[in-house]
């Protein structure tokens, strides 16, 4: 089985409306169950919405990064500079693509990136810590858990509007190089 040509760009502001659909579609509403990485039972509610993906795409040290597999954008990510380090997010692959190695191959030109490009040695990124399959995940490609959580915010329905009490965030790290 031949491994699909991907092409990898830095996001535009003409991207961001594609953008935010796919975010939206990886994971919320029904859309969203035909991937694994729904968050639809924990969260109902936008996922992110055009302000916040054009701040990410105009922002210093942040670059967007939007993986295209015949013309049809199938993933993103955003990576972020930060006192020596880089942090992963906005990571969503389209759900009817999840499953089959694309997510791996976002992860690991993420990680290039943040290493050769940007010269750090630390990727960082937050997780629901409820989320157990998603972080099993991260940590089969060498993330480990901190035990380092921030609370969800909850009231803020620009992050979603909370299914259940109790929601944090965790902390997973992986050195690179």
């Amino acid at each position: 089985m031949s491994v699909p040509t991907l092409v990898f760009r830095t996001a535009t502001a003409t991207d961001v409306p594609a953008l935010v659909a796919l975010v939206e579609s990886a994971y919320r509403g029904d859309a969203s169950r035909a991937g694994w990485t729904t968050e639809a039972d924990l969260l109902h509610g936008q996922r992110t919405d055009p302000e916040g993906v054009a701040a990410a795409i105009g922002e210093d040290g942040s670059r967007v990064v939007a993986v295209e597999q015949d013309g049809e954008l199938v993933a993103c990510c955003q990576l972020e500079r930060r006192d020596g380090h880089a942090y992963f997010g906005m990571f969503a692959v389209a759900p009817t693509r999840q499953g089959g190695g694309l997510g791996r191959r976002v992860l690991a030109e993420a990680e290039r990136v943040a290493g050769e490009e940007w010269g750090v040695t630390e990727m960082q990124m937050t997780v629901i810590s409820v989320r157990d399959e998603l972080i099993a995940w991260y940590e089969r490609r060498g993330y480990r858990r901190t035990g380092r959580t921030t609370p969800f915010p909850y009231g803020d329905e620009r992050f979603g509007l909370p299914q259940r009490p109790g929601l944090e965030f965790e902390l997973l790290v992986k050195t690179l190089g």
